[in-house]
């Protein structure tokens, strides 16, 4: 379907709309990929999950358009099945967006609108072609730090060997109620993280990966448990190995696919008299139920065990992991579990907005993918001392409804309005998808 917006052209593609294309099944003879500019085809063709002369229907397609748009390298992507000569030829046609961001920013740390963070941010993305990303963050106010980072997904040639690379400085503000009561009061430490991450890509949806990294942790007032040195600065060592399976179609708002992934790191390794181990995992899965209706759901856990765990890798849910219903409310132990379940559907599924009509701005910066749902949602989780055992009484639960705004290749924007157990509401406002 199309619609015209002023100037500027508004479009969908979805599966229905492929259907008077080409006839289905479609076998591919061959693919032709036009629009990429800047980004190598290989780039592209190694994120199909087919080949020449495999039978396609209107739903694979789409399944496979999404995924060259989770690259996040473009601002729209068409895949079009056609006939010419006798020839069935799918043609991907892109295009690509703005690759360099000098953005100023404000963050929201730990989704709590009391804690502000803002700086410059400064990404290059794609400048090679190959889908590389170099991307340095000054923040100031919470949290202040300083981070540069540098990802090649294709290290060497064409053989899925990706390498990450990079470190973080920060003042940070100690994130453990347990610290904070044995300090006295609120406290920061200085962090530094330089870390190397190689990994290698198996098929389509498999990566193997092993990181190294040096860890310090400087406190002004030496604690027991706030350091574990046995000094009021840590120092050591982490080996980390990991195992990712993704087999979603846009990982930007997933809809369909399986996401699992595990890590297990070791720290110390007795250097310093440190030593302690954190394990992870994580499954999510994406299904259509029925219609345009869809679920997800989510499990995941953070273990970590040893004789001396510090405060500042204890597992807490209220930062990265939130029971919406609980969203600014901490739960610390020495284990997190959590699982989450949501329904959504689309009130706009999905419009190509093109707004080259704007003068001097460059047309890749006017180019957006915009989608409207709606969610209904459950949350739960706990957080347990190794001495305690695992029941659904400890868990905390909350659930409610919501909004989420799509803007790709950019961000997202959810409005949520959720309930705890005890039927108290909150309003949430966050970038980004839920998982």
């Amino acid at each position: 379907m199309a619609f015209l917006f002023f100037n500027g052209v508004i479009t969908a593609q979805i599966p229905d709309s492929l259907l008077y294309r080409a006839s289905f099944p479609f076998v591919v003879d061959s693919i032709r990929i036009i629009g990429n500019d800047q980004t190598e085809d290989f780039i592209i063709t190694r994120e199909l999950n087919f080949s020449i002369g495999d039978t396609l229907t209107p739903e694979n397609i789409f399944y496979n358009r999404e995924r060259i748009y989770s690259l996040g390298l473009f601002a729209h992507v068409y895949v079009n099945p056609l006939t010419e000569n006798s020839l069935n030829i799918l043609e991907i046609k892109v295009e690509e967006r703005w690759y360099i961001y000098p953005i100023p920013f404000v963050n929201i740390k730990e989704r709590d609108w009391n804690k502000l963070s803002y700086g410059i941010f400064l990404r290059i993305d794609n400048f090679r072609g190959r889908n590389e990303q170099i991307n340095a963050i000054t923040s100031f106010g919470y949290d202040p730090s300083f981070a540069l980072n540098y990802y090649n997904p294709n290290l060497i040639g064409k053989e899925d060997f990706f390498l990450r690379v990079g470190f973080l400085y920060s003042n940070v503000n100690n994130k453990s109620p347990s610290a904070e009561i044995l300090y006295g009061e609120p406290f920061k430490q200085k962090f530094f993280r330089p870390y190397l991450l190689f990994g290698k890509r198996l098929l389509l949806f498999h990566k193997l990966y092993a990181s190294v990294a040096y860890n310090y942790y400087e406190t002004e007032k030496y604690f027991e448990g706030i350091n574990i040195s046995g000094e009021r600065i840590d120092r050591f060592p982490e080996l980390q190995l990991g195992y990712e399976f993704d087999s979603r179609d846009l990982v930007q708002f997933p809809r369909e696919g399986i996401f699992a992934q595990a890590s297990y790191s070791l720290k110390g390794l007795g250097v310093n008299s440190i030593n302690y181990q954190v394990a992870r995992i994580d499954f999510r899965e994406y299904r259509n139920i029925v219609g345009k209706l869809f679920s997800k759901w989510r499990l995941t856990a953070r273990f970590t065990s040893g004789d001396k765990v510090p405060y500042y890798d204890y597992s807490i849910l209220g930062l990265d992991e939130r029971i919406r219903g609980y969203f600014t409310r901490k739960s610390e132990g020495s284990h997190f579990y959590f699982t989450s379940l949501e329904f959504f559907y689309p009130i706009i599924e999905e419009l190509n907005i093109d707004l080259d009509f704007i003068p001097i701005i460059p047309d890749q910066l006017l180019k957006y993918r915009v989608a409207l749902y709606t969610q209904l949602f459950g949350d739960a989780g706990t957080a347990l001392y190794k001495n305690k055992s695992l029941s659904l009484n400890r868990f905390q639960s909350g659930y409610g409804i919501g909004l989420t705004f799509l803007v790709l290749p950019y961000n997202l924007l959810r409005i949520e309005y959720a309930f705890d157990n005890f039927g108290k509401t909150e309003w949430i406002f966050d970038l980004g998808v839920a998982f």
